[in-house]
C-alpha cells in the first residue's frame, strides 16, 4: 500500500514539474543607449528608482564595468 501512495505521488509531482512555465515577471531586458555627456551617475538618476549610488553600483555589476567610464554610443543593460 505504501508503496503504491509513494509512486502515485512521485507521479504527480513529475506532472506539476513538467507543467510548470517560467515566471516572466521580471519583464524584458532593458537597455541604455549611452549619450554625450552622460555619466554612470546620471544613467542611474534616471533610469534607477532608489538610490543613485546603489544604481551605479548594479550598473556596474551587471555590465561587468571595470570603470565608472562610459562612452558614448555604450549600451548598458540596466538592472
Amino acid at each position: 500500500m505504501f508503496a503504491k501512495l509513494l509512486i502515485l505521488i512521485c507521479v504527480a509531482a513529475l506532472g506539476v514539474g513538467l507543467a510548470a512555465r517560467g515566471s516572466s515577471g521580471a519583464g524584458p531586458r532593458q537597455t541604455y543607449l549611452v549619450k554625450p555627456g552622460d555619466t554612470l551617475w546620471s544613467v542611474a538618476e534616471h533610469t534607477y528608482a532608489g538610490d543613485p549610488r546603489e544604481g551605479v553600483w548594479k550598473l556596474e555589476q551587471r555590465n561587468r564595468l571595470a570603470s565608472a567610464t562610459i562612452v558614448p554610443g555604450e549600451r548598458l543593460v540596466l538592472p
